[in-house]
This record gives C-alpha cells, structure tokens and sequence, in this order.
C-alpha cells in the first residue's frame, strides 16, 4: 500500500483555482465515500480550508495516480488546468507533509494554530463516514500528538498570528484608529468569532456581526457586545460600515457590486475598508473597482503575514527536527506491519490442530470410545503435531551444521521448561 497526499495550495496555486476545486462542507461526505469507492483504493480523507485543498489516499501498488483523475472527474477540471498547481507526495513525504500542515509550518501564516482544528474536523469527517483504516487513524493520532509537541516545546505560537488577526491588523493600518470605526464581520465560523476577539480587544466603536442563521450571529454577537443582523439584511446595514471581514462557507458572493455602490453613496463616498478572507470569495472581484472601496483578498494579507515570517523562522526550524524524527517513528510503525511475524503464525497454526485435534477427541466419544482413550488421543495428537515441524527443522539444521539456529531452538526451548517447572 502507498500513502499518497494530493493537493493544491496558496503557494502554489491562485485563488480563483483554490476556488474551483474547495469542497462545500455540505458535500465532503459524499465527495468522501465516492473517493473510498474508486479502483485500489483504501482509505482516504479529505482536507479543504480556505488555503488549500487536499486528499490523503491510501491506494494498492499501482494506483497512485487514482486521487488525482478522481479530483479532476469530481471538479470536472482537464489536466491541462490543474496539473501544474498540484503537488503529490508518497509515503514518508506525504507523512511529512501532513505534519508540517498540521503544526502551521505550511501555512499562509506560519505557525498559525487554526489549521490543526482543521484537519481534527477533518478526520471526524472521515470518521463519521467510516473511509478511515488503522493506518491512517494512527497517521492522524500521531499527528495530533506531533502538532501539540511543537506547540509545546518550541515557540512557533509565541506571538499568535493567524489569517484573522492578520486581517485586523491590516484593517488596523488602514485605519488609523479603530476605536473610531464601525466593523461589520460577515460569517460566525472560527475565523469570524477570532477576528471578532482582536476587534473586541482593540475596542472598536461598533462591531454588528452578520450571518445567515440569525441565531449564529446572536449568540456570536453577545460573547462581544455585537449587534447581530442575518445576511438578508445587510444591503440595509452595509452603509454603516467602515471596515468589513468576511469569511463564510457560501460558494457564491454575499456581497455584490451593486450592494457596495449603494452603501458608498449612502456613507457620501466615505471609503470603505473590505477585507474577505473566504474561498471561494464573500465579496464579487468587480467590487475592487468601485471607487472609494478598497478591496483585499486572502491573497492581499500575505503582504502583512510576511512581516511575520522571521520572528517565526528560528522555532520552524525546531519544528522541523521534530517532525522529521516523528516521520521516522510512524513509518517504523507501519514497516512492522508488512513484516510477517513469526509468533503470530505459530499461534494460528497451534490454534488450528488444536481445533482439529479436539474435533478427533469429540468423535471418538461420540463413537464409544471411553474419556481416557479420548483424552490420551488429544495429549498424544496435540504432542506430535506442534512438535513435528520443529523437530523435523532441527534435525535438517543438525546436519547442515546451522549452530544459530540450535542454539536459538535451545533458547526458546530453556525458557519453556522453565515456564513448566515454575
């Protein structure tokens, strides 16, 4: 069996493609089972943020490039398209790559803490519909214990950055003061609720949070002192704005150009400060080029995150020695499982004539024979066979002079009359 990752990535592909091959949370179930369907494969589980999009298939010799045709059929992509942007790992790079990505070191912000909670939910989705073996459910456990001993023993959390807090710290430049603004946040995820903490700390004018169940945003909403308002509503609250975040699962656009043009002109052209950070995107492309409006992307706030990257690059090194010794410890664990066992056999087999000795036993008293003679039949039957083998093989290894081999049978042997004597 080979472990294959498959992906695509803010590093290596833009956004509008990030965009086309996302998986709606609604639809990773089916997208899951329909991927544990296909030819050789035997596990497989399916990792899709914002920032990238990824499959981690375990397949039979031979189908390795399986994940791949299956995305392209799945997103209804040509080669041509795609092929480029993707990137394919196997065995101890594609362990590798599964833990560089759970402990942040393949984030847009490095060392950023959300994608871990990430590729948790992730695997309770593979879970939950049963395209995890014992493989990769120990691949996933081991990665969660790898993601916690970074964070624990180096500092690459020193300082939290993640794409919301780099989001208000963008919008933090952008605004001189932010005790002076208005921030309207559309969405209720993690994303929103942290962007929705830093706003809060900065201690913003007015923060309304906006979300299509009203209920969400409520209870979002009274952890910060919000107003909540459904998305429905926000072509009546858009206008009060100076700054919006926006981050949900929606794959069309909730805010269009015509909804902004509107709200530019109620506020008398006092600009507007949008910041989407969603994939594929809350806010339509046109809307960059209404006047007094200025549009960033998730893309945009690499341009912030790189002021980041040295702080962080000292404690990635460190991870990077971790997680490097962790691959080696996890595809020892798996080596084990191809080699045969020697014991295991031998108790299968044991296991075997014993069943057929007793069997013997059972119908010779069915037949009249006495107890004893049964019992004497099962103690002479049982004798012969477990020993015939390892006689017969001793007596071979005698003649051809393999001393290693009867002084290893003397071991076992020694240590099995002792276990009888006691």
């Amino acid at each position: 069996m080979t472990l294959v990752a498959l992906g695509l990535n803010h590093l290596t592909a833009p956004l509008d493609l990030r965009e086309k091959v996302a998986f709606a949370p609604e639809s990773t179930a089916q997208a899951l089972s329909d991927l544990a369907r296909q030819p050789g494969v035997n596990e497989a589980l399916i990792l899709s943020t914002c920032n990238r999009t990824e499959l981690y298939v375990e397949v039979a010799s031979g189908a390795e490039t399986v994940p791949q045709r299956w995305l392209l059929d799945h997103h209804q992509l040509t080669g041509r398209r795609i092929d480029e942007f993707l990137y394919h790992h196997e065995d101890n790079a594609a362990v590798r790559h599964l833990f560089r990505v759970a402990t942040g070191l393949d984030s847009m912000v490095l060392g950023e803490p959300q994608i871990l909670g990430q590729v948790k939910d992730a695997y309770q989705a593979a879970r939950a519909v049963g395209t995890l073996r014992t493989p990769m459910e120990r691949l996933l456990q081991q990665t969660f214990a790898v993601a916690k001993r970074v964070r624990t023993d180096t500092r690459i959390g020193a300082n939290p950055v993640s794409v919301a807090f780099t989001a208000v710290r963008l919008a933090e430049r952008l605004f001189a003061n932010l005790r002076d603004a208005s921030v309207l946040l559309i969405g209720a995820g993690e994303t929103i609720e942290l962007a929705a903490r830093h706003l809060s700390e900065s201690r913003v004018r007015r923060l309304i949070v906006a979300n299509r169940t009203l209920e969400n945003a409520q209870a979002l909403a009274g952890r910060f002192g919000a107003y909540a308002i459904a998305i429905a509503d926000l072509p009546q609250h858009l206008a009060e704005a100076d700054i919006v975040i926006t981050s949900t699962a929606s794959r069309e656009p909730v805010l269009n150009r015509t909804m902004v043009e509107d709200a530019v002109r109620v506020r008398r052209h006092k600009p507007m400060f949008l910041v989407d950070i969603a994939v594929p995107r809350d806010i339509a492309a046109d809307v960059a080029e209404v006047d007094d409006v200025f549009l960033y992307t998730i893309d945009d706030l690499k341009q912030v995150i790189d002021d980041n990257l040295r702080s962080r690059q000292i404690a990635a090194n460190e991870a990077e020695a971790i997680i490097e010794l962790q691959v080696e410890h996890y595809l020892a664990w798996r080596r084990a499982l191809d080699v045969h066992n020697p014991l295991t056999g031998l108790r299968s087999a044991a296991e075997s004539q014993r069943d057929a000795a007793l069997e013997k036993a059972r119908q010779l008293l069915a037949s009249g024979r006495t107890p004893e003679q049964a019992l004497e039949f099962l103690a002479h039957s049982l004798t012969n066979k477990l020993l015939h083998a390892p006689s017969a093989n001793l007596r071979a290894a005698a003649l051809r002079g393999d001393v290693d081999l009867l002084r290893a049978a003397e071991q076992l042997f020694d240590g099995s009359s002792d276990a009888k004597q006691e």
